[in-house]
């Protein structure tokens, strides 16, 4: 499909996925404008540095960033890179940056993440969910360290086209953006199926990682540890089947294969738990739960990693900060 010329994209949440993407597209020749906060100064600065083992070391410099969406031009797509956990604040940031009738794109994991930003963002504009298949992380403000893949698939979710047609036209819009900038996209025939897919890996491995302080490898090579995450991945399709989803037949056994191709890799949540951020409990756990008891499916494995993580998180979130504030 052709695109329009040079469609304005704007990145909301410049961190390593929104960096990622945003670079490349950048780099294709397409207008990109980041909005950012903490690490607007050393990219205003620096730019953005891309070290990827698949393109070598890029960067992009000058980079329009802006430090507040008032500065911010408004755009024809925006790609939303920000966590799930910052939804709700991020709402009327989309709202200013999008031009009338643009598509908004959420870069996020987990359940019903466009379910609940809907209701925030008005009805003029486009709500697509984004599935990032990537290993990537911010090593510093600004510099991206790209380890493997970087598929993105695009599904429509809710908005004023009204009729298949005009979904799959905007969706397959948003594919030859990524296309054009050499990456591999393609169209998701059923946004809600593609997310617990997209879970079977994310459940398991995003809270194992946190919990035990593993990466990819460690998990996969421990005996136990290792049958633990299949058993967990059994339990996310059982009620992606309840919910009435398709699964791959033996879609567990094909995710420990690629997994153990993968190169070794810690998750984001991860990286939250370390920094002591807040964690995409809702959107990765309680959403599946809550979505798999209503169709009368019991997670227990799944149920005691999201009890655990919660008690993490809420310890460190009532911690006194070392002023004693």
């Amino acid at each position: 499909m052709s695109l329009s010329p040079r469609p304005r994209i704007g990145i909301i949440g410049t961190g390593a996925i929104g960096g990622f993407y945003g670079l490349m597209l950048a780099r294709a020749g397409f207008d990109v404008h980041f909005l950012l906060r903490g690490e607007f100064t050393a990219v205003a600065e620096r730019g953005l540095l891309l070290n990827s083992a698949e393109y070598g070391a890029l960067s992009l410099q000058p980079v329009q960033a802006y430090r507040s969406v008032v500065e911010m031009p408004r755009c024809d797509w925006l790609l939303v890179g920000a966590k799930a956990t910052s939804n709700e604040a991020l709402a009327p940031i989309i709202s200013q940056a999008a031009a009338e009738g643009a598509k908004v794109v959420l870069l996020q994991n987990g359940l019903a993440v466009e379910d609940e930003l809907r209701p925030l963002l008005p009805d003029s504009l486009h709500l697509l969910g984004g599935l990032c298949f990537i290993c990537a992380y911010r090593s510093d403000p600004g510099v991206i360290v790209h380890q493997a893949l970087g598929r993105v698939n695009l599904g429509y979710h809710s908005g004023p086209a009204s009729d298949a047609s005009a979904r799959q036209q905007i969706v397959a819009a948003g594919v030859a953006l990524f296309t054009a900038a050499g990456l591999d996209s393609s169209a998701l025939p059923d946004l809600q199926q593609a997310r617990w897919q997209k879970l079977v890996w994310n459940v398991p491995y995003n809270g194992l990682s946190a919990l035990l302080n593993a990466d990819t490898r460690a998990l996969m090579a421990c005996a136990d540890s290792r049958a633990l995450i299949a058993a967990i991945m059994q339990e996310v399709v059982d009620a992606a089947l309840a919910c009435g989803h398709e699964m791959v037949q033996g879609y567990p056994a094909k995710l420990l294969a690629a997994t153990d191709r993968m190169p070794d890799y810690l998750p984001s949540m991860y990286h939250d738990f370390v920094q002591q951020r807040p964690l995409e409990l809702q959107a990765i756990y309680a959403a599946p739960l809550a979505a798999a008891e209503q169709a009368g499916c019991e997670l227990p494995r799944t149920r005691a990693l999201y009890q655990s993580l919660r008690f993490l998180e809420q310890r460190y979130q009532q911690r006194p900060s070392p002023t004693g504030c």
